[in-house]
C-alpha cells in the first residue's frame, strides 16, 4: 500500500463541521473522510457517498437460506429417507415453512453482519490509522487527500477559514493491516529496522 499525503483539520463543533464539508467539496478538494465520535445525520450525503447495497446482500442471503432449506429438506425427506408422517405426502411444503423461515432469517442475519464487518473493515485483529486519536472521543477530523495539483498552503488556509483548528499535513497509509495498536506499528510490506 502506498503512503499518501493528507491535510487534516480538527473541528470541535458539529455546527462548524457540516458547513465546512460543503465548502470544501464545493471548492473542489477531495475529502478522504471525516472522522467523528458519533454518527452525524446527513454527513454521508454531503460527502457524496452513495447508499449502501447491504439490503441487496441481505435479500441474496435470505434467498440462499430459503433455497438451502427447501433443497436439504426435500432431498432428506422426499428422496433419501422417505418416511410417512401421518399420511402426508413426502414433499410436504406447508410442514417445512417454519424451518424455511428460520434458515432464511439465519442466513440473512449472519450474512449481513459478516458483510457489514467486511465493508467497514471491522475485526478484532484489524487496525486502521487514526489521523487524530481524539476523533473517537470529542473532536471531528476532516482529511483532505493531496494530489499533485493540490496547493498545500492554499488548502491549509482554506480549512482554517472554514473553521478548522490544528490544521496539519500528515502522511498515512489508507488501508488496514493486521496486528494490535499497543504492540505493532508495522503494516503490510517490508519490515523496517529501527534506527
Amino acid at each position: 500500500m502506498a503512503i499518501k499525503k493528507f491535510i487534516t483539520g480538527n473541528f470541535y463543533e458539529e455546527a462548524v463541521l457540516f458547513p465546512a464539508v460543503k465548502k470544501v467539496r464545493r471548492a473542489g478538494y477531495k475529502v478522504h473522510d471525516v472522522y467523528t465520535p458519533f454518527p452525524i445525520h446527513g454527513l454521508d450525503k454531503e460527502l457524496g457517498m452513495k447508499d449502501t447495497d447491504l439490503h441487496i446482500a441481505g435479500f441474496i442471503y435470505g434467498i440462499t437460506g430459503t433455497t438451502t432449506a427447501i433443497s436439504f429438506i426435500g432431498w432428506a425427506l422426499a428422496r433419501d429417507w422417505q418416511i410417512n408422517f401421518g399420511g402426508k405426502p413426502f414433499f410436504s411444503l406447508p410442514a417445512w415453512i417454519p424451518i424455511m423461515f428460520e434458515l432464511t432469517v439465519l442466513f440473512s442475519a449472519v450474512g449481513m453482519v459478516l458483510t457489514f464487518c467486511w465493508l467497514c473493515q471491522l475485526a478484532p485483529f484489524v487496525k486502521k490509522d487514526h489521523f487524530n486519536p481524539r476523533s473517537t472521543d470529542d473532536t471531528f477530523v476532516m482529511a483532505i487527500e493531496c494530489t499533485d495539483k493540490t496547493n498545500e498552503a492554499e488548502a491549509i488556509a482554506f480549512l482554517k477559514e472554514a473553521g478548522a483548528q490544528d490544521v496539519q499535513i500528515q502522511s498515512r497509509e489508507t488501508g488496514w493491516w493486521f496486528g494490535r495498536y499497543d504492540r505493532e506499528t508495522v503494516r503490510f510490506g517490508k519490515k523496517v529496522a529501527a534506527v
